[in-house]
């Protein structure tokens, strides 16, 4: 078919699925800021670089992390938390850009979540061989405020499991553009990343790279 019949046409909505009461995804919703965020990453992570960080039983993540915004999580033998400064160079957290605040809120607005106002962002980077286990997202003071994840690069196998860790777990295929927002009954279903499979991302080459928008204070 001649691609010049569809010249001027507007690009078709990205799809949404419901997963749950209260979980919802939202296929390429991030595709068109992925370019910027893209961009944009470099700066943050010179003032805030990727770094395995340990959990209170002593098990150094295989996900690299960093964070941007008024709050970054974190995570050492002292526990799991947010701080207001990073705890290797005791410095405020990079801004969290206009643009990413601005995709999370109208992402958790489309999922029915009309109030989220994000002040935290975690940055995970994905290298072949990563994975996240099953955990619940619990150390945000409000709870009634949901998750947004932004997956770029790499295809992922995401696990949503229920509000006990041993309930079955769906594996959930996220692509390069996908927004997940999960909260309301569905904010403290276990959930995790299965490893990550090698491959090659035009813009983000051979990682997969994560921002988790939270409202941690």
């Amino acid at each position: 078919m001649n691609g010049d019949l569809f010249a001027g046409l507007p690009p078709a909505p990205p799809s949404t699925t419901r997963l749950g009461p209260g979980t919802v995804l939202l296929r390429g919703r991030a595709a068109s800021l992925a370019e910027h965020i893209a961009r944009q990453l470099p700066a943050l992570l010179a003032q805030a670089p990727f770094r395995q960080m340990q959990t209170p039983g002593g098990y150094r993540m295989s996900v690299a992390m960093s964070n941007c915004g008024p709050y970054g999580w974190v995570t050492d033998r002292h526990g799991y938390r947010y701080a207001a400064t990073d705890p290797e160079s005791d410095r405020p957290w990079p801004a969290l850009p206009p643009e990413w605040r601005a995709l999370a809120i109208d992402a958790a607005a489309d999922a029915g979540f009309p109030d989220f106002r994000p002040d935290a962002c975690l940055i995970n980077r994905y290298l072949p061989g990563a994975k996240m286990a099953l955990h619940q997202d619990k150390d945000e003071r409000d709870l009634a405020a949901p998750i947004v994840s932004v997956s770029l690069g790499l295809p992922a196998t995401f696990l949503l499991g229920g509000l006990q860790r041993g309930a079955p777990t769906e594996r959930i295929l996220l692509e390069h553009g996908d927004v997940l927002v999960w909260g309301g009954p569905d904010r403290l279903r276990f959930h995790g990343v299965a490893a990550l499979k090698p491959g090659h991302q035009a813009l983000f080459g051979e990682q997969r790279i994560n921002l988790t928008l939270r409202q941690a204070a």
